[in-house]
């Protein structure tokens, strides 16, 4: 499901796919274009909504069940094998990120 934003439209994340990735021990997000994340301003957005960030410069480490890995390229790596459970997280971050959704996991 996605969710709504305060202004009724709809939230959709900036990704392509969201695949198996090659360890075949997590799924991967993959952006539909090129960006360079500004990582010190989503940790400080994510932390605002009550999640535990590490943040390690080239990438931030999102303390939920499963654990989500946010690159500075907008790659999102979240350790589960199990596809439709990945692709729900990874709109839940998103939409926390943009500020519309609460905790995921």
């Amino acid at each position: 499901m996605t969710p709504a934003s305060p202004a009724g439209g709809v939230v959709r994340p900036p990704y392509r796919a969201v695949r198996l990735c090659a360890s075949g021990g997590g799924f991967e997000a993959i952006p539909h274009a090129r960006v360079a994340l500004d990582l010190a301003a989503i940790a400080a957005r994510l932390r605002s909504t009550g999640l535990s960030v590490l943040d390690a410069r080239v990438m931030l480490i999102v303390a939920t069940a499963p654990e989500l890995t946010l690159s500075r390229d907008g790659r999102i790596l979240v350790k589960t094998t199990e596809a439709r459970r990945a692709e729900e997280l990874v709109h839940e971050l998103w939409s926390r990120i943009e500020g519309t959704a609460s905790a995921p996991g």
